[in-house]
């Protein structure tokens, strides 16, 4: 179901497999559990629905340890410490880009997560730990157990055997114990999965829980099938200032159960703020920005200067209360609350453009969205089309912006109308202004029309809408595309301030002459 680049980053001779979604306020790094495959993931409907919740606040990290999934594997004679593993994870925040980040650990995910966010207490925003532990043998597994595991991971792995280890209450699902079964065989071979089991063995970190110093949050199910609950209730009483909340479910993984009641969970602790309620759509403002090369700066001078706006971008939209929603080609759309902070975040980006060295253009509209997901439908491909037409340094937007921004201080100059494919009238449009002596969305009162006003391609449009010509006619004769003909009547209704291309043909018969209009 997705198009998601997977990429690769070096942590000393291994190539760790990552990739990135979303276009939040702030990067959020997901450190998994025992196996994982990046690109298994997405088939499965509960995982792919966290990554997607995860990712609608936050720009999502996601890698496959070293040993899983797309990874590269590691000697089963030489096992790496944790130390080592953990950083792989400096090394994929590296390569993404990512100075600072939360941090999200799920089982044997966590303790990497606690090593890191104790070593690098610079680079870590806050810490969630879903299902962790500090201690492998004390909370997840006695030694007798574990050789147990192991002999059954090295002779019936990939058949699904370990599911009840994971999640008891998956087994009787026929088409999860399937997926179950390919996703042993994609994140791990038989050797690699004993393997991994005795590295996990060795964990062993609440020696060093004193001394993490980042926000901590901890979700733990009450009834966890794998980790003890009270591994949790330890690392919350020995990590300074953490917090636990326990959730009710007893399968481990933490793609399972209620994923939605933990995306909520992290989202709040992450953003300070309760997670969106699950409606179908809302009315919303779209700001979406568009910056270009007008100086032939060169791809490296280029890349250089778009990845540092597009930084600006996320944080300016996080001031502002938005949500950065997604990219689209060269385009960067955010969605905010109401039009007023849309355009005065769209204002400031403007000023950053130009700071950087980069052209910028964008265009506002307001209409309803799905609440979840990237923004699609109408109201985003007028904002979208909005930004298109937009010249450089120019602000546009629809005229319900500067309706609904009324007594906001912002001021608009009218900006004519355009005509859009998927609209029946031309849309009419404000330019946002910094000039404070201007009334909002001011229109002067129209003069005459004058035949003159018109440019000789718009003259002979006028002439063929005289004639009773269609659109389409007018297309096949001027051999122009529909659009550029739809296009030309909104903008010769426009000028001659013409209600209806009747009111046009009439306009055109009152002023022909003997070699027409």
């Amino acid at each position: 179901m997705r198009p998601i680049e997977t990429r690769y980053a070096r942590s000393g001779d291994v190539r760790i497999a990552y990739q990135v979604i979303g276009q939040g306020s702030f990067d959020l790094v997901f450190v998994p559990g025992f196996i994982s495959n990046l690109d298994l993931h997405w088939e499965d409907e509960g995982y792919s629905r966290l990554l997607k919740r995860l990712s609608a606040f936050s720009r999502l990290i996601l890698f496959d340890k070293r040993g899983t999934g797309l990874s590269d594997r590691v000697d089963t004679h030489h096992l790496p410490s944790l130390e080592t593993r953990m950083d792989d994870v400096r090394a994929v925040m590296d390569a993404t880009g990512s100075g600072r980040a939360a941090i999200l650990g799920a089982s044997e995910g966590a303790p990497m997560a606690m090593l890191f966010a104790a070593a690098y207490p610079e680079r870590t925003r806050a810490l969630v730990l879903y299902g962790g532990y500090a201690h492998f043998h004390k909370w997840v597994m006695p030694p007798e157990r574990l050789e147990a595991f192991i002999e059954t991971a090295e002779t019936s792995w990939g058949t699904g055997a370990t599911l009840p280890n994971f999640a008891p209450g998956r087994v009787d699902d026929t088409h999860f114990a399937q997926w179950w079964a390919r996703f042993e065989r994609l994140s791990a071979s038989p050797t690699a999965a004993a393997a991994l089991a005795r590295m996990n063995a060795g964990i062993d970190v609440r020696d060093m829980l004193g001394t993490i110093s980042v926000p901590t949050y901890l979700i733990h199910r009450r009834n966890d099938a794998r980790v003890d609950p009270d591994a949790s209730r330890f690392l919350a009483r020995k990590i300074p200032g953490a917090r636990l909340v326990e959730i009710s479910g007893r399968d481990h993984p933490i793609w399972t159960g209620d994923v939605d009641r933990v995306a909520d969970l992290i989202e709040e602790f992450l953003t300070g703020e309760p997670a969106v309620a699950d409606v179908e759509r809302v009315l919303a403002a779209l700001l979406v920005t568009r910056i270009y090369d007008t100086a032939r700066l060169g791809d490296r001078l280029w890349s250089e200067r778009s990845l540092r706006f597009q930084e600006n971008w996320r944080m300016l939209v996080g001031r502002h209360g938005g949500r950065v929603a997604g990219t689209h080609g060269e385009l960067m759309i955010s969605r905010f609350d109401g039009p007023a902070r849309a355009v005065r975040c769209a204002a400031l980006l403007r000023e950053a453009a130009q700071e950087i060295g980069v052209a910028s253009a964008q265009g506002v509209h307001v209409g309803e969205i799905e609440v979840r997901g990237p923004p699609t439908g109408l109201t985003a491909r007028v904002a979208m089309q909005l930004a298109a037409h937009a010249e450089r340094g120019h602000i546009l937007c629809s005229r319900l912006v500067a309706d609904l921004a009324a007594g906001s201080g912002l001021h608009f100059t009218d900006a004519g109308r355009i005509g859009l494919d998927e609209l029946d009238e031309p849309l009419a449009l404000v330019q946002v202004t910094a000039e404070q002596h201007l009334e909002p969305a001011c229109r002067p009162k129209a003069k005459p029309a004058e035949p003159t006003t018109l440019t000789a391609r718009e003259s002979e449009v006028v002439s063929l809408i005289a004639d009773g010509k269609s659109n389409a006619a007018i297309a096949a004769e001027l051999d122009l595309s529909e659009h550029t003909v739809k296009r030309h009547v909104a903008n010769i209704l426009l000028k001659l301030d013409l209600p209806s291309r009747a009111a046009a043909a009439a306009f055109s018969a009152r002023h022909a002459g003997p070699d027409g209009p």
